[in-house]
């Protein structure tokens, strides 16, 4: 029985020396006094399943293309600078890891959208802990599945007085799927994330802020899941297109401001969730366009200008447990809505009363003000907000009213608050 055991340990440890080429691979050293000097020349050179150490220092190259499964590992930060010549690193094969390096300075290239990184067509890709600085794109992944980008800064230019055309993304998918993004912080770009084609993925942990246009823009991506992220002072949060079973939980939208600024905009999707989110401080928190069956729970709208902007052509959408407190118009419609449902809502202007104690309003409350109304129609009539006219307008429609949604309201609004972190056992309760 000994002898067996030992032929079978042998066995096992020739099958794992056979088959095992990343595990066993060499490390390939580059540095000014190495024998190689060169990143390029050291990946030409080296074996699939080896590792390519970089030592610090500064790399003037570009147009190095990783074509078998390597460890491309910086030590002590090392600079590879582009020069503005064109892509640094094209990933083409499967099983690569890019970890601990600086990649800086690409040139805004229509036709080649030139990126720091680029994979093309593999799968099992690992970006990990990289800084990526004045790039067009930062980091591109198109036709690749299973990869993994965590944990890296992108940040590109000021975009004040830019115009899109001029930014590539800091992080953009393109027909990938089961992806994880996680842990990056982007900036400077024309959208921080954008996702295009991109099925089962997680995007978690990421700070997204001083993006021209979105913080997270995502079309065609289906069941995947966004939370703990934090979205701020872009052109506009997240934009969510032409899209099904998705999740939004925990992430923060705030100080998304100007003209045609949305904490998050929800055109054509159908069958998600939007749970425990804050949207603070944004020109409009939710935007809502042809949107159906949507489940938006315990989320907090404070201090935004429209907290939900909810168009006549959404339907079967359902608000429930949030909390809106200082926004400037809590509900807005463009039409006579009667197809989405408010149920047990905090609503800082609800004046009704609970005489039962049952910590439900005894009087139904409507969010949809006259002067809401009047703005969606003539936006021009901002000007007169908070206006004596204006006050006296919104109390004699809650008094008679005939031309807000009839049916739109909240019938048993929450006279308290809801603390979010604890109200498990209020959800219970109301169920």
């Amino acid at each position: 029985m000994k002898d067996l055991n030992k032929l079978y340990y042998i066995f096992c440890t020739l099958v794992l020396l056979l088959s095992g080429n990343v595990a066993f691979g060499s490390t390939l050293k580059v540095c000014k006094s190495c024998a190689y000097t060169s990143v390029k020349q050291a990946v030409k050179m080296a074996k699939p399943g080896d590792t390519v150490l970089i030592e610090k220092g500064v790399y003037q190259e570009h147009g190095i293309e990783i074509d078998k499964p390597l460890t491309i590992q910086g030590s002590d930060n090392p600079v590879i600078d582009g020069n503005y010549k064109g892509q640094i690193l094209t990933v083409l094969a499967s099983n690569v890891t890019i970890q601990g390096l600086t990649l800086k300075n690409i040139a805004t290239s229509y036709r080649q959208d030139d990126a720091a990184i680029r994979v093309v067509e593999q799968s099992n890709v690992r970006i990990l802990n990289n800084t990526i600085l004045n790039t067009y794109f930062g980091i591109y992944l198109q036709n690749s599945d299973n990869c993994v980008i965590k944990g890296n800064v992108v940040s590109g230019k000021n975009v004040t007085g830019l115009n899109e055309s001029s930014l590539g993304n800091a992080i953009h998918l393109w027909y990938c799927n089961n992806a994880e993004i996680s842990n990056n912080k982007v900036r400077g770009h024309r959208d921080g994330i954008y996702l295009e084609f991109v099925k089962d993925s997680e995007v978690n942990n990421n700070l997204s802020r001083h993006n021209l246009r979105y913080g997270l823009h995502f079309m065609f991506s289906d069941r995947n899941v966004y939370t703990y992220n934090t979205f701020t002072k872009n052109g506009a949060g997240v934009a969510v297109m032409y899209t099904r079973d998705i999740r939004m939980e925990h992430n923060t939208f705030e100080d998304n401001w100007g003209a045609a600024s949305y904490g998050l905009l929800l055109k054509e999707i159908t069958n998600s969730v939007i749970y425990n989110n804050t949207f603070r401080r944004n020109t409009t928190a939710i935007y809502m366009e042809s949107s159906s069956r949507l489940d938006i729970q315990r989320n907090d709208f404070d201090r935004n200008g429209w907290a939900v902007r909810l168009l006549s052509s959404c339907s079967d959408d359902v608000f429930k447990l949030n909390n809106f407190t200082g926004n400037s118009f809590d509900v807005s419609t463009n039409g006579n809505s009667t197809l989405n449902k408010f149920e047990n809502n905090y609503w800082d202007k609800y004046s009704g009363y609970d005489l039962d104690k049952d910590k439900l309003g005894d009087v139904p409350y409507r969010p949809v003000s006259l002067y809401s109304m009047l703005v969606e129609r003539v936006p021009p009539s901002v000007m007169f907000m908070r206006s004596f006219m204006v006050d006296l307008l919104d109390n004699m429609e809650k008094v008679l009213p005939s031309f807000i949604p009839e049916n739109l309201v909240d019938e048993q609004p929450l006279m308290k608050k809801i603390e979010h972190d604890n109200d498990r056992k209020l959800t219970q309760v109301l169920r």
